[in-house]
C-alpha cells in the first residue's frame, strides 16, 4: 500500500510537469505555433502589439499585478524573522517581558510565527530557489522577447532556448526565457505546498489559483508581445518543480503525500495532525 502511494504520489508531482515538458517542447518549440499565435495580436501596419501601448493594461497586468507574489515573499521574511523572537529572547522564562508582549497584543503574532517557523522559511526558500532558477534560465539560454525579433520589427533573430543553451556560462544579452513575470504568480504554488503539509482541504482551490494566477500574468505580457506562450508553460514547470523539491526537503513525502483532511475529521484529529515545527 505504501509503494503504491509513493508511486502515485512521485508521477503525480514529477510525472504529470515533466509529461508537460516534453509536450510543451514537442508542440511550440519544434513548431511555429508560439508564432502563429503571438501574430494574432500583432499589427502589421503600424509594426507593433497596440496593447504595449495601452498604459492602463501595463500598469493593471504588470505592474499592480506584482503586488500579490512580492507581498507574499515579504511576509514570509517577516514571518521568518519574526519566528525566532520567541526563542532568542526565551520570552517564556521573563515574565515581565511576556505580560508586555501580551498587553501590547504583539505576543499572538510572535507565537504564530514560531509555531509556523518552517513553513515562513520554505516559502522564502521556495521563492528564491524558483526565482534563482528563472534567472539562471534566463541568462544560460539567452533568448530575445518576440518584439525584440525581426519577426516583429526588432533586430534580434528569433531563436528557441535549446539553440543558445549553456550550462556553464552566460549565453548573450536576451532575458526572456522562461517567462518571469509568469513565474511570479506560479510562486505561490509555495503556498500549495504549505496547505498539503496541514493536509488542508481547500489546497487543490490554492494550486489551481496559484496555476490561475501565473497563467494570466504570462498571458498578458503574450498580448503585448514580451513573450511566447511557452515561456508561461515552461515558467510553470521549472516553479512548480522547484517548489515540490523544496518542499520534499523541508516537510518530507509522507506528510506532503497525506490525504486531506475532510470536515468530519477536523473535530477529532485536528490536534493530532499538527506536525512539529
Amino acid at each position: 500500500m505504501q509503494t503504491a502511494s509513493r508511486s502515485r504520489f512521485y508521477w503525480m508531482n514529477f510525472g504529470i510537469p515533466l509529461a508537460c515538458a516534453v509536450l510543451v517542447f514537442l508542440m511550440f518549440d519544434l513548431t511555429k505555433i508560439d508564432i502563429a499565435f503571438n501574430d494574432l495580436f500583432y499589427d502589421p501596419v503600424t509594426k507593433s502589439f497596440p496593447l504595449d501601448h495601452v498604459h492602463l493594461f501595463e500598469k493593471i497586468t504588470h505592474k499592480w499585478a506584482r503586488i500579490i507574489p512580492n507581498w507574499t515573499g515579504e511576509l514570509a521574511v517577516i514571518g521568518s524573522v519574526l519566528s525566532f523572537f520567541w526563542t532568542v529572547f526565551n520570552v517564556d522564562k521573563h515574565p515581565k517581558l511576556h505580560a508586555f508582549l501580551e498587553k501590547i497584543k504583539v505576543a499572538p503574532v510572535l507565537r504564530f510565527a514560531h509555531k509556523h517557523r518552517r513553513d515562513f522559511l520554505y516559502v522564502v526558500f521556495a521563492f528564491s530557489i524558483s526565482t534563482g532558477l528563472i534567472h539562471y534560465l534566463k541568462g544560460h539560454t539567452s533568448v530575445y522577447c518576440p518584439i525584440e525579433t525581426t519577426q516583429y520589427g526588432g533586430k534580434i533573430e528569433h531563436k528557441e532556448w535549446y539553440e543558445n543553451f549553456d550550462l556553464l556560462k552566460v549565453a548573450g544579452d536576451g532575458r526572456c526565457w522562461p517567462g518571469g513575470h509568469a513565474s511570479g504568480g506560479f510562486t505561490m504554488l509555495a503556498l500549495y505546498f504549505v496547505a498539503r503539509r496541514y493536509r488542508w482541504r481547500y489546497s487543490k482551490a490554492l494550486m489551481y489559483g496559484s496555476l490561475g494566477l501565473g497563467f494570466v500574468y504570462g498571458t498578458t505580457r503574450v498580448l503585448q508581445g514580451w513573450h511566447y506562450m511557452s515561456h508561461t508553460f515552461w515558467a510553470g514547470i521549472v516553479v512548480w518543480l522547484a517548489c515540490l523539491l523544496t518542499a520534499l526537503a523541508f516537510y518530507g513525502r509522507a506528510r506532503l503525500a497525506a490525504p486531506v483532511l475532510q470536515r468530519h475529521e477536523k473535530a477529532v484529529s485536528g490536534v493530532q495532525t499538527q506536525p512539529a515545527t
